[in-house]
């Protein structure tokens, strides 16, 4: 549980951070090596993601989802200063609870 908790943040954080820097860099004009790094950080966190002991890609992805939305909240809250409010923690949470769903219900 810890290994795939790990392994969705470590993903979470090259498609957010390679995604930023290249807002950063089309959108505020930084240097193209900005965007570089940015797509370097984009094709890690897809490979990151293959590391996941869980047998379905559609599973990982939709659970992955729900982890990416909570990661871009806290991103958001302490890289560019947007203090969540309340519909940004209910709304991570409820997808909390769907990637539980997703990955944790029985199934046969």
């Amino acid at each position: 549980m810890v290994y795939a908790i790990v392994l969705f943040i470590l993903a979470g954080l090259g498609e957010i951070g390679g995604g930023y820097l290249i807002w950063l860099w089309l959108r505020e004009g930084k240097p193209l090596y900005w965007g570089v790094f940015g797509g370097i950080a984009l094709a890690l966190y897809g490979v990151i993601a293959t590391f996941q002991t869980f047998p379905s890609f559609g599973r990982v992805y939709a659970a992955y989802g729900g982890v990416f939305i909570v990661l871009s909240v806290l991103w958001g809250w302490g890289v560019d200063k947007k203090t969540p409010d309340m519909y940004d923690w209910v709304g991570a949470v409820i997808c909390l609870v769907g990637v539980s769903v997703i990955l944790f219900a029985p199934r046969q």
